[in-house]
């Protein structure tokens, strides 16, 4: 399917443009599909890259800078997001013993319960997206948007 077909578009448009619509229209397909992942849980996709932070540190705690110098989406509001997380019974939130001005985030046993049961259906969805590219087009492709991010 093109692209000038999903999105209707009707006039001719440059290839730069085609190449970032296409890329901003892939990255709301997954963004949709991995919602349909972590809705049952009721945790947003920002709220689950902060679990696989979180569950990275392997029980040591970290502190909030570290926690957003870590998201994808680096305007996340890491604060908001974290206290949504502690509602959720799935974080704690303490003042760091050496430096009184640091927050420090882990992960609970619940949090982590969480983000492991998610996981295996985060996978599947992964390799569902990506299932329609060879193992060469798969490293073709995060060549070139490496590219991207290298600017």
């Amino acid at each position: 399917m093109r692209l000038d077909d999903l999105i209707r578009l009707n006039a001719e448009i440059p290839l730069t443009r085609r190449i970032l619509l296409n890329i901003a229209f892939s990255q709301n397909l997954i963004s949709e599909k991995l919602l349909d992942v972590l809705k049952p849980y009721d945790i947003s996709v920002e709220q689950f890259n902060v679990l696989r932070i979180l569950r990275a540190q392997e029980g040591k705690p970290i502190n909030m800078g570290a926690i957003q110098d870590h998201m994808i989406a680096k305007t996340s509001n890491t604060t908001r997001l974290i206290d949504k997380l502690l509602l959720k019974k799935m974080v704690t939130r303490d003042v760091c013993k050496n430096n009184r001005r640091k927050i420090e985030v882990c992960i609970t046993p619940y949090g982590l319960e969480a983000i492991n049961k998610l996981e295996p259906h985060y996978v599947e969805m992964e390799k569902n997206i990506t299932d329609c590219l060879s193992p060469k087009e798969q490293k073709e492709l995060t060549s070139l948007l490496l590219k991207f991010i290298k600017q």
